[in-house]
């Protein structure tokens, strides 16, 4: 049951992240997850401000991407100027 309460955190991830993530079941599929924004869109439903802010990243997702962009950029290099 864990592993399948883990699966189902990495479906709706990916869902609001990559979107729609397709169900199989013996290779068919079944069903789709849809992050709750595209699913309003296809229904014609607009969401509001505030809904919009609080769909988006938790913090924690958000700090975690925040940190890979600052390790992978590159740091200025000293500049000699001739001046001791």
């Amino acid at each position: 049951m864990q592993e399948a309460k883990q699966k189902f955190s990495e479906v709706l991830r990916h869902a609001g992240a990559d979107g729609p993530q397709f169900v199989t079941r013996h290779g068919e599929e079944v069903a789709v997850v849809l992050d709750i924004r595209d699913y309003r869109r296809l229904h014609g439903q607009e969401i509001d401000f505030k809904e919009f802010l609080l769909s988006g990243p938790d913090s924690d997702e958000l700090a975690e991407e925040l940190d890979g962009v600052v390790a992978a950029r590159d740091l200025p290099r000293a500049v000699d100027f001739g001046e001791e």
